[in-house]
């Protein structure tokens, strides 16, 4: 047999992945992902509160490590190939009646939430299962993390019939346990396409930058004059800065490490890192934003409140700080112009409750572009050389 075809071949229906690219099918799914994150940010819009954000970052957390779940399964199998896009169908129906629960999540549709989000988790268990007929490690990780699953998904179902702390209490062990799973039951196992995975992650952060975008329009109204417009132009550039920092070059040098990583343990800790777990950093630090957008675009020309002050500045403040931790665990260092700008924001979260908050978001976004200045001109050659490379890469 050909050994492309062994590749491919699967007794149980699951075909192995061979190109590095995604596949349309996974943008597909991702769409139904945008209006989970849509309803995170509607979430923490609506009840615009300490507690409110932190419901909002916890269903975040459980969304993100679902759908990180399933980029690491179709980095192993083809999503396009055989009954296996059935299934994705089905896991994206799941998806979205846990995003239609999210704004309900801690009320009267918290067991809804609980069991919708099983299925989601079930079908991805299923394939992987699928996927490992003759994988031996990548079947005890799969049944490592179908232990974990378990555990998160009850801790769920249980924080459904209580309200208030011990609901959030239950809700963040969820979280600490799905996503410590695999410290416990080791990384040899798993098996990714470096360049797929790295892809994937940048493409959601495309998704959850494109959320700061509709929470302009949504934060708008309908309405427009002078202020709203300022705060439109100053929103996207603040995107804008949002997606340079990362996709620039560190994005391109990121890929690449993950891509010259010994393949096992090493390439699959790197991958678990500086992706599943540092990137829900950059996730919810975009999310932040664009709740902090939202209420700026309503009251351009007040004060903004301490926790959507917070969520603006310091939102910008912890993507920063994930992408500081996603370059320390790839070469070892720190970008000390990222970790200094995200100092300062923190420390001016308090002033941006005493000034109209289009000064605030000016302010912000003019010190991300200083930085990105500064940046540009410190790469050198270095900058250019990388994003060549890349592009030959690509083509």
């Amino acid at each position: 047999m050909p050994e492309s075809s062994a590749a491919r071949g699967s007794h149980l229906g699951a075909t192995r992945r061979e190109g590095e690219r995604v596949t349309p099918l996974e943008l597909f799914f991702d769409l139904v992902f945008v209006l989970a994150i849509t309803q995170c940010t509607a979430l923490m819009a609506h009840h615009p509160t300490w507690s409110g954000m932190a419901q909002g970052l916890l269903v975040l957390g459980i969304l993100w490590w679902g759908w990180v779940g399933y980029a690491w399964l179709t980095s192993v199998i083809d999503p396009e190939e055989g009954p296996v896009r059935l299934v994705i169908f089905g896991a994206m129906a799941s998806l979205l009646i846990v995003s239609l629960c999210v704004p309900e999540a801690f009320g009267h549709l918290g067991l809804t939430f609980a069991i919708a989000f099983g299925a989601f988790r079930v079908a991805h268990i299923g394939l992987f299962m699928l996927a490992s007929p003759d994988d031996d490690a990548l079947r005890h990780s799969v049944l490592g993390l179908a232990a974990s699953t378990a555990i998160a998904v009850t801790l769920l179902v249980a924080a459904s019939f209580f309200d208030d702390v011990a609901q959030g209490a239950l809700w963040a062990l969820a979280i600490f346990l799905d996503m410590a799973g695999p410290y416990f039951f080791g990384s040899e196992g798993w098996k990714i396409v470096p360049g797929h995975f790295a892809e994937r992650h940048g493409l959601i952060v495309i998704i959850a930058l494109g959320e700061s975008i509709v929470a302009i329009g949504v934060g708008a109204a309908g309405a427009l004059d002078v202020g709203i417009g300022v705060v439109a132009v100053l929103g996207v550039a603040l995107a804008a800065a949002q997606w340079w920092i990362y996709f620039d070059v560190v994005a391109l040098i990121s890929a690449k490490r993950l891509g010259e990583a010994e393949v096992g343990r090493q390439q699959n800790e790197l991958a678990r890192d500086s992706y599943s777990y540092v990137h829900l950093a950059l996730v919810a630090g975009i999310v932040l934003v664009a709740f902090g957008l939202k209420v700026t675009i309503a009251h351009h020309g007040e004060h903004l409140h301490a926790v959507p002050a917070f969520a603006l500045l310091g939102g910008i403040a912890i993507y920063l700080l994930g992408l500081v931790a996603f370059r320390y665990r790839h070469v070892q260092s720190i970008n000390r112009q990222r970790l200094g700008l995200a100092i300062v924001l923190l420390i001016l979260v308090p002033v941006a409750t005493a000034v109209p908050a289009l000064i605030s978001l000016a302010a912000a976004t003019v010190l991300m572009w200083v930085m990105i200045g500064y940046e540009h001109r410190s790469y050198g050659e270095g900058r250019n050389q990388l994003r060549h490379e890349a592009a030959v890469g690509r083509s």
